[in-house]
């Protein structure tokens, strides 16, 4: 189950990347990213994690191995991140907070609001994190060179 569902993001974000018009020369990179990302999730929920804790190693693989290909193809970030992140992205929470609204349950709309929240909030950490980690990097290459 593990290989089958990082073969879909792979593919998933493959197709959303081709959408968004991502320069074709990157396609195959950004779905690894993707799929990096979608098996790390996978793994942290095999392992027992919960949602939000899986959402930010997730986003933290993603946003690492978009810096490290966006260095070796000498190309921006955004370009690896943008349709990476997609599979990170909480949706399905979104769709249910909406639904439940509706329904008239307010107190399990609550739950997928905080919880919605919270993923996203770590998604924006992780990539936060991710940059800085490469902004040491260059700031120790940089005093290596001086």
């Amino acid at each position: 189950m593990l290989g089958i569902g990082t073969i879909g993001v792979f593919i998933s974000v493959f197709g959303f990347a081709v959408i968004i018009e991502t320069p074709r020369k990157y396609l195959f990179q950004v779905g690894i990213v993707g799929a990096i990302g979608g098996f790390v999730y996978l793994i942290s929920e095999y392992f027992g994690c919960e949602n939000v804790l899986a959402s930010f190693l997730s986003a933290f693989a993603i946003a690492i191995v978009s810096h490290a290909f966006a260095r070796i193809l000498k190309a921006p970030v955004i370009i690896f991140l943008i349709a990476g992140i997609l599979p990170t992205v909480p949706g399905a929470g979104m769709y249910r907070i909406v639904h439940y609204i509706i329904e008239g349950n307010n107190s399990r709309a609550g739950f997928y609001f905080l919880e919605t929240l919270k993923i996203a909030g770590v998604i924006a950490l992780a990539i936060f994190l991710a940059d800085m980690v490469f902004g040491l990097f260059k700031l120790i290459d940089k005093s290596k060179k001086a």
